[in-house]
């Protein structure tokens, strides 16, 4: 069996310990910056590093191939997401920005920093994944589930390049302290959701960037979540259109932030690729349910439920994997 990733482990701990510092700072520093708490943008990333870096941790024990190649890159992740927060986290302390920040030698040098890691982290994102992706689980729901929500959080992370496009702007000022921005069609600071601080006068490339990242998550937790429900044909189709929905939904959100439109202010353009991209994930996902309903007719049990063996006990079906080796199970 194959321990989660120490270095990891140890990461999260750092980010929750942060987190805990980024509250109090919330709760006891009144300052704001750009229209926003000052200590809120270190929460938000503690808080995400800290489930990404457990995500990472248990992702890690499933592949069984070149156990070196993944402990090396389960500490660079650990390691360049650490050295983000903290700069984050010490130039809220300063009271001044962390990202795009060029306005002096110092926040040049942070801000670059930054940049630096996170290419790192990005390239080893995409080579983890590439052997988590390589690697059989014993249940081919979760295979699919994993799969699937590796390739949408890898769009995802890829996304943030988005935001250290220089504006337009920001091209035409030689003087210029700002390099990239999180707003389209706005500026940066204006009026916000509370906390995540999105904004709400015009489109937010954060939005994706969220969204997409996350998916390592909901498609996993989903997976886990069927595997009372139907057989396992049914739960793979499930599977596969939550996948389609949350691609779809990535892009619909993207494709929003690209025009400058509000998450919560939504056109009539983008409500109808919403209505479409909703019914065509309904019908497929109903079609799905309904063909598990035609195959386990009264009183047949599911293709990989348990069934009495010759001898009167009861076991898996012929051919599954024993109890216990689903998703949780670390390898």
């Amino acid at each position: 069996m194959t321990r989660w990733h120490r270095p990891l482990l140890l990461c999260s701990g750092l980010m929750a310990a942060l987190a805990a510092v980024s509250l109090g700072g919330l709760l006891l520093d009144d300052r704001t910056l750009d229209g926003m708490p000052l200590w809120a943008k270190p929460l938000k990333f503690s808080v995400s590093f800290a489930i990404y870096n457990l995500t990472w941790a248990w992702l890690l024990t499933l592949r069984r191939r070149a156990p070196r190649w993944g402990w090396w890159l389960g500490t660079v992740l650990a390691v360049t997401g650490a050295a983000e927060t903290v700069i984050i986290t010490a130039q809220a302390a300063r009271g001044v920005r962390s990202h795009f920040n060029v306005s002096t030698a110092l926040d040049s040098a942070l801000y670059s920093t930054m940049a630096g890691t996170i290419a790192i982290l990005m390239i080893a994102n995409l080579v983890a994944a590439v052997l988590v992706l390589r690697e059989r689980q014993a249940d081919p729901v979760s295979t699919r589930a994993i799969r699937l929500g590796l390739v949408i959080s890898a769009a995802g992370i890829g996304l943030g390049y988005l935001m250290t496009l220089p504006t337009a702007a920001q091209l035409a000022d030689p003087a210029r302290a700002l390099i990239g921005a999180h707003s389209v069609g706005a500026p940066d600071g204006g009026p916000g959701l509370t906390l995540l601080g999105w904004s709400t006068t015009g489109g937010d490339l954060r939005i994706p960037h969220f969204v997409g990242m996350h998916a390592i998550q909901a498609l996993p937790l989903l997976a886990l979540a069927l595997r009372r429900v139907g057989d396992q044909a049914a739960r793979l189709r499930l599977v596969s259109v939550a996948a389609y929905g949350y691609a779809g939904l990535l892009a619909l959100v993207t494709w929003q932030a690209l025009r400058g439109q509000p998450l919560l202010r939504p056109d009539s353009l983008t409500l109808a690729a919403a209505a479409l991209l909703l019914a065509s994930a309904g019908v497929a996902a109903g079609a799905a349910a309904l063909t598990a309903f035609r195959r386990s007719p009264a009183g047949v049990p599911p293709r990989d439920a348990a069934v009495p063996s010759p001898d009167g006990s009861v076991g898996p079906p012929s051919g599954t994997a024993p109890a216990g080796h689903g998703i949780a199970e670390p390898r």
